[in-house]
């Protein structure tokens, strides 16, 4: 169908043609009963020819594939009943009729698509499943063709994979008209298919082969079209249902999802939060050991060692002159007294200088007098042990033995 919008505009001859062979194509599966004339075989095993009566002509073209199938072919001047599809080839600008298959014009050899039972079949299938895709595959179901028409519908339906089941399908009838249903050739056909195949053949008083080999039996086309082809509202409610289902689940999932992930990232914070107090405790501790054992906090651990020694020898000493003292005056010996403390003052004089030089010596300040000193940021008062540590342009303070220097660093050298 041309769309209004599309009409506005020239279609191209290729655009036309599209449209002629998208408005040809659901003429499928028909039957065509006419006179054949011109029939020619052409180089590739296909057949051109064509099919008239009193008062029309249309073409006919049947490919090599379906001629090798067909039981008869055609001759100039004969009646046959044809089955095919209408199609447009736009390399010629010809509508033809492709025939897949051909019957002689019989009386009920050959039912119609639109007969009772395939009219049925339908009317169930279509009631039931709407919008259900239903190929038909006419055969002879009386006659001595009747078998291998029946046979080769059932190898074409499972070469053509057109279709999930099938259904062999007659009006019924007596046993005589049944005989094509009751022979080997049939039989194997049904056994043979890869397709499921249920049976159909009307209300009869005796069973067919067909029907025992068949996977399904059915006794009217109304039956089997119930038995294959479930209620589309059915499957539409299953699939509202399971759809209920999946968001249901979908939801849960995804919420014991949302859950794991929670109870990981507060984990993690946990985690992060330890990690983080265990290095800040790392950092107090190193930072507690620097302070520790920088030079100024050596220098005035033992400034304090030298005050605490120098307290303690001073206490000594006057306990130890107090006692003296007792004793002499005890010994009322005030000459040797005399004598004794002061030689005694006189070492200890001798041997506290001997401890102060050895201190003075020792303590940074003696350190620095010998020509030594101490440099820091004067910034952070950090000391500098290395170049490293500064950088120029950088102020620092210098302590030397006598007094301090204010000094930029000019150039650092590694």
């Amino acid at each position: 169908m041309l769309r209004p919008e599309e009409a506005q505009r020239p279609f191209t001859v290729t655009e036309l043609a599209n449209e002629i062979r998208r408005e040809l194509r659901p003429l499928t599966a028909l039957l065509v009963k006419g006179e054949v004339s011109g029939m020619k075989r052409g180089a590739k095993g296909h057949y051109s020819f064509a099919i008239k009566d009193g008062q029309s002509l249309i073409n006919g073209f049947l490919y090599a594939d379906d001629a090798r199938r067909v039981t008869t072919l055609p001759e100039d001047g004969q009646v046959f009943v044809f089955r095919g599809r209408v199609d447009f080839w736009p390399l010629y600008g010809t509508v033809r009729f492709v025939v897949d298959q051909i019957e002689f014009d019989d009386v009920g050899k050959l039912p119609s698509p639109t007969g009772a039972v395939i009219h049925d079949l339908q009317e169930t299938i279509w009631e039931r499943y709407p919008n259900m895709g239903v190929v038909v595959y006419p055969v002879q179901v009386q006659g001595a063709a009747a078998p291998m028409s029946v046979a080769r519908a059932l190898r074409r339906c499972n070469q053509e994979q057109l279709a999930d089941v099938i259904v062999l399908a007659r009006g019924g009838g007596s046993f005589e008209e049944l005989y094509a249903f009751n022979t080997e050739i049939v039989a194997r056909a049904i056994l043979e298919s890869r397709l499921p195949v249920v049976t159909a053949l009307g209300h009869t008083s005796d069973r067919t082969v067909a029907d025992l080999v068949g996977d399904a039996e059915c006794r009217t086309p109304t039956e089997a079209g119930s038995r294959v082809v479930p209620k589309k509202s059915d499957l539409l409610l299953q699939l509202r249902e399971r759809g209920k289902r999946m968001d249901r689940e979908i939801t849960q999932r995804v919420a014991r999802a949302a859950d794991r992930l929670l109870n990981k990232k507060q984990r993690l914070m946990q985690l992060l939060i330890a990690l983080v107090r265990q290095r800040v405790e790392r950092l107090a501790r190193a930072a507690g050991e620097l302070g520790r054992l920088s030079p100024l906090a050596q220098v005035a651990r033992r400034e304090e060692a030298l005050r605490d020694r120098s307290r303690r020898l001073g206490s000594a000493a006057s306990t130890r002159l107090a006692r003296s003292r007792s004793e002499l005056v005890k010994r009322r010996v005030a000459d040797r007294l005399d004598r004794a403390l002061t030689e005694r003052f006189a070492s200890a004089t001798r041997g506290l200088e001997h401890r102060r030089q050895r201190l003075v010596a020792l303590s940074p300040d003696g350190v620095l007098s010998r020509g030594y000193s101490i440099t820091q940021d004067a910034e952070s008062g950090a000391v500098l042990r290395s170049s490293a540590e500064t950088k120029a342009n950088r102020r620092v303070r210098i302590r030397l033995g006598a007094g301090r220097l204010g000094a930029r660093v000019d150039e650092v050298e590694q």
